[in-house]
């Protein structure tokens, strides 16, 4: 829906771009002053006058329709990467959770005791201070055996 309407106002700048540079053509309708841009002396009639604010009003518009298109592209470009990081912090921590079980296993193979399923959910327990994950306490008499990591 947008596009016609996009299509439609286009057509009808187009329309009133040709009648107004085709009525003001002609020795009728000189430039009463002669100025110039950049060193070019600007002289005819008002209709030529209007083609050239025409051109350079579309060479603006295709310099805003740039600009816009390079700062979505990198609006989306930050979008993603910001997806991508909360992604690969939530794989991370699901790896730091899963070596944590597997150490407090191996640590209960080898001291030949059962590995205490309450003891070790408690261990497991993280909390979140300011961004970052710090380790729960342990409680007391949970016969969790502690060694170097």
């Amino acid at each position: 829906m947008i596009v016609i309407v996009g299509l439609v106002v286009l057509l009808a700048a187009v329309v009133v771009g040709f009648t107004g540079v085709l009525t003001n053509a002609g020795p009728a309708h000189p430039l009463t002053e002669n100025f110039s841009v950049f060193g070019y002396h600007v002289t005819g009639s008002t209709g030529t006058l209007f083609l050239f604010g025409i051109v350079i009003g579309a060479v603006g518009m295709l310099g805003l329709c740039v600009l816009l298109a390079g700062a979505r592209r990198t609006a989306g470009r930050g979008r993603a990467a910001r997806r991508d990081l909360t992604r690969s912090q939530r794989e991370t921590a699901f790896l730091h959770r899963d070596r944590d079980q597997l150490l407090e296993h191996q640590q209960g193979i080898a001291t030949g005791s059962p590995v205490n399923s309450q003891g070790a959910a408690t261990h497991r327990k993280r909390g979140s201070v300011f961004g970052r994950w710090s380790r729960g306490r342990q409680q007391a008499g949970t016969g969790q055996v502690n060694g170097p990591r």
